[in-house]
């Protein structure tokens, strides 16, 4: 497995792992998938903000894919980052989500923001939680009943984790 930054070659595969996510789970709260347009618009609205999009390639197809975007629009969030991680159908239990995870972390510490946040459906709670607590995340708070997919209510589980400095001191204007 290799994870590396994604490319415009990649996002035929990570919106077919998407809209798979999207139609068969409450992983991802949209109702209808979005179309390779649309994927494209978003991933170059992420790294236009600096922020990391990867993938994870085994045996030169994408088994993965990880990004963070900024969390809020408003400027006093401009150090903190939610991050999203979903992995292919079949590639489930193999690590895929952990290395793109960690590194998600890492270039997100490097590129200067402070806090990542993970909101995860209930959904995925079963996997995604243990993940996130894994690489140094705690349960922030749970908001019941806020999404309604598959005929069903979901909550949301608050995840959050300091990067690089964190909280403890003031952002340079190199970091934000």
């Amino acid at each position: 497995m290799r994870v590396r930054a994604a490319t415009a070659a990649d996002l035929g595969q990570i919106t077919a792992i998407y809209r798979q996510n999207v139609e068969t789970s409450a992983a991802s709260f949209e109702i209808e998938p979005p179309n390779a347009g649309e994927m494209e618009r978003r991933w170059r609205a992420v790294t236009a903000a600096r922020c990391p999009y990867l993938v994870a390639e085994v045996d030169d197809t994408v088994a993965g894919f990880a990004y963070a975007r900024q969390f809020h629009e408003r400027a006093a969030f401009a150090w903190t980052v939610e991050n999203s991680v979903y992995v292919a159908p079949g590639h489930a239990r193999r690590g895929i989500g952990r290395a793109l995870l960690a590194e998600l972390i890492e270039q997100a510490a490097t590129a200067g923001f402070r806090q990542m946040i993970a909101l995860i459906s209930s959904d995925a709670e079963a996997a995604s939680v243990p993940l996130h607590t894994a690489l140094g995340f705690t349960v922030a708070g749970r908001l019941h009943g806020v999404g309604f997919k598959q005929g069903r209510w979901h909550d949301i589980v608050h995840m959050q984790r300091s990067l690089g400095a964190g909280s403890d001191t003031v952002p340079h204007e190199a970091d934000g």
